[in-house]
């Protein structure tokens, strides 16, 4: 009975080893995305529809890429309130909107979410602030824009994951942060120094 038991516990380890291995092994969301946006890889064009800023109607990356450096700057959105550290991290970009447009930048504020009521919540986000050039938001129904660059949060209560992210002249990513954390964001002197 002895040689039984030992046998089966046996085989019971051996059965949970390669499991463990492979959930050690499985990247996080977080540094899937990094490798997908990693410095030098050429980012993915899209268009989203522009609801405040500088640029109006449907912006495409590529057409803005074309005339100098794009920074954008994913944001959380809408999860069942309004962000203070998105907030507060657009009232930096537009403190510092001169130093930006000095550096020929264009910045877009992506704001993701569920299509019902985005625009509406972006509206209440911005609640009267007008964003100098060359800042632009664009709504991101439906998370398109989220899921094709790997940075949906999925999670209770999230949207996206904070992140900025650096396009040159040529539509290579030069710099890319992406938080796990509410509070994890760039602020504007490093972007600067990243141009």
């Amino acid at each position: 009975m002895m040689k039984i038991r030992q046998i089966l516990c046996c085989s019971f380890a051996l059965l949970l080893a390669p499991v463990t291995t492979v959930l050690a092994e499985s990247p996080s969301p977080v540094q899937a995305a990094a490798k997908q946006l990693a410095k030098g890889t050429q980012a993915n064009d899209f268009q989203l529809h522009a609801v405040a800023g500088e640029l109006s109607g449907d912006v495409r990356l590529s057409d803005v890429n074309a005339d100098g450096p794009v920074v954008l700057v994913v944001l959380r959105g809408y999860p069942t309130k309004q962000c203070p550290a998105c907030t507060a991290q657009v009232g930096d970009l537009i403190k510092n909107a001169g130093k930006f447009a000095a550096k020929n930048a264009r910045l877009l504020l992506v704001y993701p979410g569920d299509a019902s009521q985005l625009g509406m919540h972006a509206d209440d986000f911005l609640h009267g602030t007008t964003l100098p050039a060359p800042l632009t938001m664009l709504l991101d129904p439906g998370y398109q824009f989220t899921n094709a660059y790997g940075l949906r949060w999925n999670a209770p209560r999230e949207t996206a994951y904070p992140s900025t992210i650096v396009v040159d002249e040529s539509g290579k990513i030069t710099f890319v942060e992406i938080s796990n954390t509410h509070g994890g964001r760039v602020k504007s002197a490093e972007i600067l120094s990243a141009l």
